[in-house]
């Protein structure tokens, strides 16, 4: 799982993350707002506004295309036969499953990634990149919120997981902005 292989320190979530993500929750059900930030390098439509701004880790979960091995297998010198190809069919059963494991649905491209949360969506920036990558609310089909996690699912792309002390927090906002798009 792709939780052991990023450093505890990364993801762990501190009592204080789960603190401010409570008070979070109940500021906002008792009417309170988010209070804007800013950000200086993200452009930003005329209607939007930035939320957050942290760090995270981030993932997609998707499958891909099987990329199936060549056939295992070695030359033999047969005295009757001459030279011949020998199949290993049991190397070649196993090497295909692994390409059907390693292509099947699961966490892919993990990496630490500037999150900012506005009014209109999830802006991320992967670490060493120097593009933002826009998931809008409007298009948010479900927020599942974990631990130290929030798994945000959209209708036309993978799914996007962000991890670690801010995930908590986001959870929330997200969650309450999904639900005032929704109502409004």
């Amino acid at each position: 799982m792709w939780r052991r292989q990023q450093s505890r320190a990364g993801t762990e979530v501190r009592p204080d993350a789960v603190q401010a993500a409570s008070a979070l929750a109940l500021h906002l059900q008792n009417g309170g707002e988010l209070a804007p930030v800013q950000v200086a390098d993200l452009p930003l439509a005329a209607d939007e506004t930035a939320l957050a701004d942290v760090m995270c880790s981030a993932a997609r979960f998707y499958a891909t295309d099987v990329v199936y091995p060549r056939q295992a297998g070695y030359f033999e010198d047969h005295p009757t036969f001459g030279r011949r190809w020998v199949a290993n069919n049991q190397l070649d059963a196993r090497q295909r499953q692994e390409a059907e494991n390693a292509a099947a649905q699961q966490w892919r491209d993990q990496m630490p990634a500037r999150v900012v949360l506005t009014s209109t969506g999830v802006r991320l920036r992967p670490s060493g990149s120097a593009d933002w990558m826009p998931f809008d609310h409007a298009l948010l089909s479900g927020v599942t919120t974990g631990y130290s996690e929030v798994v945000l699912s959209y209708t036309v792309c993978a799914p996007l997981l962000l991890a670690g002390p801010a995930a908590p927090w986001l959870g929330v906002a997200i969650e309450h902005l999904h639900h005032k798009g929704q109502t409004a």
